[in-house]
């Protein structure tokens, strides 16, 4: 990281607790703000950069889900894990005000409020996975096992195969 990077409020959160990891930062695309193309300018699988997807809950209001980039999430095994009948989208024009992210820049570090996080299974799969770092075009770099304990998410199969 050059001394002239500011770092992100999730980097600023990852220092605090002591937790080991990586930045990286790509050009990104305002027409193609998925995590597949930031896995591509970076040169890593998709596999694992993990992306971020923030849902209501009928029953839990928001739910926070981490799964691979070119994966799509299961909203019926969402809802499940999370003690719901159904989950939906949140829009995307409320994610600011709910998360105090915006799209193609939400980590689930660092959120308003901590809301029930699940991530992918396959997580464990990965010495180290890449999860928004809180700004489009930065992602940060760390241990599964880390950003579990840090954001008290749990591991669940959330993808459609």
């Amino acid at each position: 990281m050059s001394k002239k990077e500011k770092k992100t409020n999730v980097m600023r959160i990852l220092d605090k607790a002591k937790i080991s990891y990586e930045t990286k930062s790509y050009e990104y695309d305002e027409e193609n703000l998925s995590g597949v193309h930031a896995a591509e300018e970076l040169g890593y699988d998709p596999d694992m950069v993990f992306k971020t997807i923030v849902t209501t809950g009928d029953k839990t209001g928001p739910v926070v889900f981490c799964l691979p980039s070119e994966k799509e999430i299961d909203l019926k095994a969402a809802a499940r894990v999370s003690g719901n009948k159904s989950v939906n989208m949140l829009h995307v024009k409320d994610l600011p005000d709910l998360t105090g992210y915006i799209r193609g820049g939400c980590s689930p570090i660092g959120m308003k409020k901590q809301f029930p996080t699940f991530i992918d299974e396959s997580c464990g799969n990965h010495e180290k996975i890449s999860v928004s770092a809180g700004q489009r075009g930065k992602q940060v770099v760390l241990a599964p096992e880390d950003l579990l304990k840090l954001i008290g998410a749990q591991v669940a199969k959330l993808t459609r195969e």
